[in-house]
């Protein structure tokens, strides 16, 4: 019974030996960015909106966005892959957001800050800079991940991204899960129209031919996005850049336009 495994934890605790290792550093850390504030960041109070945000991303200054997510993994090396995640990705002008022990992890390695910046890609320092937010939002725990989809939400109904979540070229990533809870939380963000990629071990339902079909193909029918599983950290990071710009093609938005300043003629003749 739960009452008699309770009880060997508790006669043994005598048993264990060797101190506990706690590192003595500390990292700062800015956290507290739900839709709403990121809103009044984009805006100010009196026009708040995320026009600056789909205009950054269809000038290419920011690729995309990738939200990464859940919990750690025993099976993998910890938070290894949510680090390396969050550079690699910042470094490629894309927008990081994260909630629950996957934000820990940033924050242990001090990337919730704004200095995070310095290895962030031109574009996306820009921006930031200009904002004044970091290039790695800390969006709450993981029962919070519905902010995020709320955030996809206002971006499509800001315009200029497509008609749907699925054609954003967002991303979802948990690089260690390991629980049910996590499944659960994939399926109704596939279901809105969000990727999903799960990374560190291979897809519980992997001897199922009809299950693997169904999540990619099936789901990119009814959803317009899918559900995949990959290994190891690199192909996590391949398989989300290739997402992104695919669907960065799809909008028409996958080669820089240059930046033009109107002189007062070209102004009289625009139609607005």
């Amino acid at each position: 019974t739960a009452k008699t495994i309770v009880k060997a934890a508790v006669d043994n605790f005598a048993n264990r030996k060797g101190d506990v290792f706690i590192p003595d550093h500390k990292k700062p850390m800015v956290a507290g960015f739900s839709h709403e504030y990121i809103k009044y960041m984009l805006g100010g109070k009196f026009r708040g909106s995320f026009r600056p945000l789909n205009d950054a991303i269809i000038s290419g200054r920011i690729q995309g966005a990738v939200a990464i997510v859940g919990c750690n993994n025993p099976r993998t090396t910890h938070d290894d892959s949510h680090k390396f995640l969050v550079e690699e990705l910042i470094k490629r002008d894309i927008l990081v957001v994260m909630t629950g022990c996957a934000a820990q992890g940033a924050a242990k390695a001090g990337y919730l800050t704004p200095e995070t910046m310095e290895i962030a890609g031109p574009g996306l320092r820009e921006i930031c800079e200009t904002v004044g937010i970091p290039p790695v939002l800390h969006l709450g725990s993981c029962v919070d991940n519905s902010r995020i989809l709320t955030i996809l939400n206002e971006v499509v109904t800001e315009g200029g991204l497509g008609e749907d979540v699925s054609d954003l070229p967002a991303v979802g990533l948990a690089p260690e899960w390991y629980s049910e809870k996590a499944l659960t939380i994939a399926l109704y963000c596939v279901a809105s129209g969000a990727d999903v990629i799960f990374g560190g071990v291979e897809a519980p339902y992997r001897a199922s031919s009809e299950m693997m079909r169904l999540t990619t193909e099936g789901f990119k029918e009814k959803f317009g996005a899918t559900f995949e599983f990959y290994p190891t950290k690199e192909e996590i990071l391949e398989a989300t850049i290739n997402k992104i710009q695919a669907k960065r093609k799809a909008l028409g938005i996958d080669t820089q336009k240059e930046r033009v300043l109107f002189d007062m003629e070209m102004r009289r003749e625009l139609n607005v």
